[in-house]
């Protein structure tokens, strides 16, 4: 009786693994299944949808519940974020940039305003369009050669479309779009094409280029046809891709406009605000130095553009539905990737920044350099140049700093990280084409704009040591300094044309004006101290092209 009864507890215990072993199959193939069925028809939710119709379309029905809120740790999914999401589009770039049309002679640089941007923009008394006539904002670029171009294009090959295997990327699809011939002309690129390909020496873009302004508009409204999440960082970043096959990186809402730092969080733990990266895009153009890469704020549905169509298991597998019933999830990162700093819409709408990718690296090679006033990302230690007053003298006799202008793009740098308050400048890129003699990208500028009651002075630290700054730099902060050009004012006009205006409130603005007045301070103070032809570096003598001569930096 014993052994009959020991026989059935055996094949019972073996009948529950097989259930087991049968559900965890079947729960890693849904995604696929529902995925393929979803493919075959042509009704969606719209964004308005509540949180229960989205689970009973979008998820298996028996396992929703348990699906959603499974946050157990997975080994390393079969689906890699590189590997299927990236270099597909990666292959239709280089095949693109291989077929590109040579006609970027002289553009047109007029500013043609979008009326779906501007429409709540005054015409006249514009304060902006004031400060792009001032003379300090239209210096010319010295002709463009090729080895000034990022890209040099091939002048007997054509663009194809086909490359793309898709006829939608060109956007619109007009016929006037082609030329006589049946060939595309160059106003048909997509404009993330036509960003890269203008990308020279001196600048990511011109003053007045529309394709910017076009750019911007794309990446609010061209559709999400797939995302992954961005390895590497401390914080959840997402790499969307649209249907033209451009690419932008996504940075959700962690904090409101309202919300300040807390005081006791140390700059490296800090949030990533998805409204700092906006602002810092419109304030880097209104100082005139344009090397941070388009931006523009959006209102994502977290169902339909990120879940539906994401090919990462690992983000896939974090969404679930609050008690709230709001849609929400966490990715995987090093910060604030949990259930308890879950990111939740309302109930499915999330607001982000999405900042328009530069060139593959594949096509155009980046340097990245550790930046000489990186901070220590220490609880306790403090970096040199915290302890040592002299530290200045040292980095001007180091490589790249000892010769042409680096030195005066980290003093750029530090004036536009201090009037945000960006603490976390750790490293900086340029792009390897052009060596030493060009200016540093601006990126990742998230964690700006934390706390408008408190201006950290140590980000004028490289000022105060070094003592440096260009002409240019320093007039047009004296004239963005003037009522007239208030810099408060000037962004407050500038932002409104974002999708999600207001980006910053006010007292952030106000902090702005405080801080300019803080760097034209310690500029006087130095220029009292050290003289005036020691201090600024004229480069408005001749034409542009003298801003990169080699010239060794002064020394005391």
């Amino acid at each position: 009786m014993k052994m009959i009864l020991l026989r059935k507890f055996r094949v019972l215990i073996l009948m529950v693994f097989l259930i087991a072993c049968s559900m965890h199959i079947m729960i890693d193939l849904l995604p696929k299944l529902e995925r393929h069925s979803n493919n075959g028809c042509s009704c969606s939710h719209t964004p308005s949808e509540e949180p229960q119709s989205w689970g009973k379309q979008s998820w298996p029905n028996k396992h929703t519940l348990r699906i959603l809120q499974d946050f157990s740790n997975e080994p390393s999914s079969n689906v890699s974020s590189h590997s299927l999401e990236r270099i597909p589009v990666t292959g239709d770039k280089l095949q693109a940039f291989r077929r590109l049309d040579p006609q970027r002679g002289d553009r047109k640089r007029q500013f043609i305003q979008d009326a779906t941007v501007t429409k709540n923009m005054p015409v006249k008394g514009s304060r902006l369009s004031a400060l792009y006539d001032h003379p300090l904002f239209k210096r010319s670029l010295p002709p463009l050669t090729d080895e000034d171009m990022l890209f040099n294009v091939n002048t007997d090959i054509r663009f194809d479309p086909k490359a793309a295997e898709d006829q939608a990327w060109t956007g619109e699809g007009n016929m006037d779009e082609f030329s006589p011939t049946g060939e595309l002309t160059a106003d048909s690129y997509p404009n993330w094409l036509r960003f890269h390909i203008g990308i020279n020496r001196y600048e990511l873009y011109s003053r007045h280029n529309p394709v910017i302004d076009a750019l911007l508009k794309d990446l609010v409204t061209q559709r999400i046809t797939s995302v992954a999440m961005k390895s590497g960082g401390t914080q959840l970043k997402l790499i969307m891709t649209f249907q033209n096959y451009g690419q932008a990186l996504f940075k959700p809402m962690k904090q409101t406009r309202e919300q300040e730092t807390p005081p006791d969080f140390f700059y490296f733990s800090d949030f990533e605000r998805h409204n700092a990266e906006i602002a810092a895009f419109h304030l880097d153009k209104i100082l005139d130095f344009r090397r941070v890469p388009p931006v523009a704020g959006r209102l994502v549905n977290m169902t339909k553009e990120i879940r539906d169509v994401t090919r990462d298991k690992k983000l896939w597998r974090t969404f679930f539905i609050s008690p709230a019933n709001n849609v929400c999830f966490y990715g995987e990162c090093s910060y604030y990737c949990s259930t308890e700093h879950a990111l939740c819409g309302k109930p499915d709408q999330i607001e982000g920044s999405l900042a328009a990718f530069l060139p593959d690296l594949a096509l155009a090679k980046r340097k990245t350099w550790r930046n000489p006033w990186r901070r220590s990302y220490h609880k306790r230690k403090k970096a040199e140049w915290e302890v040592d007053p002299d530290y200045c003298e040292e980095v001007k006799q180091t490589p790249p700093y000892d010769s042409g202008t680096r030195l005066l793009d980290i003093m750029d740098m530090t004036i536009f990280d201090f009037l945000m308050g960006n603490m976390d400048r750790h490293h900086y890129e340029t792009f390897e084409k052009f060596g030493n003699e060009t200016f540093i990208i601006h990126l990742d500028n998230g964690r700006g704009f934390g706390k408008h009651s408190h201006d950290e002075m140590s980000i004028l630290v490289p000022l105060t040591q070094c003592c440096r700054v260009r002409k240019s730099t320093h007039l047009r902060l004296q004239l963005l300094a003037k009522e007239e050009y208030k810099l408060s004012v000037l962004m407050a006009e500038s932002l409104v044309r974002d999708r999600l205006t207001p980006i910053l409130i006010q007292p952030h603005l106000d902090a702005m004006d405080r801080r300019l007045r803080q760097v034209l301070k310690v500029l006087s103070e130095c220029i009292e101290k050290e003289g005036y032809s020691y201090v600024v570096e004229d480069d408005l003598q001749g034409d542009r092209g003298n801003d990169h001569i080699h010239k060794g930096p002064r020394r005391r």
